[in-house]
């Protein structure tokens, strides 16, 4: 399972995959927010935008609050490439769930149902 959730274009380490995850979710940040969420230092995810905004996938443009500072954004290629990886991810989850015994899906099925509940109980939490 390990090795499947690994599974990502040759190209893209999961770094990447994960800022631009980060960007289509919350939108345009700063590298320092960015390299912050990713666990990378700085000047790593200077690199790595870099490298991002030569393949199309982001872009910067001036942040308003501080003229002085760059906000990073996905551009309409990463959008697409953020859902295209999203579902190549479903189908092959999809193929997997449908290989299992019917008892397993079942019990599968519940636990999901269970953590939807989960996830309803703790937005009504979140003030």
């Amino acid at each position: 399972m390990a090795d499947f959730v690994r599974q990502r274009p040759r190209d893209m380490s999961m770094t990447s995959a994960a800022t631009l995850t980060a960007l289509r979710q919350r939108g345009p940040q700063r590298i320092t927010a960015l390299a912050a969420s990713q666990g990378v230092a700085q000047p790593s995810m200077t690199s790595l935008i870099a490298s991002l905004e030569k393949s199309g996938l982001v872009r910067r443009r001036d942040d308003p609050a501080d003229r002085r500072a760059s906000l990073i954004e996905l551009t309409a290629a990463g959008q697409e490439y953020i859902v295209d990886r999203r579902r190549q991810v479903t189908d092959r989850i999809g193929e997997h769930i449908e290989s299992l015994p019917t008892d397993q899906r079942s019990a599968l099925a519940a636990a999901l149902s269970a953590l939807r509940g989960l996830e309803e109980l703790a937005a009504a939490d979140v003030p």
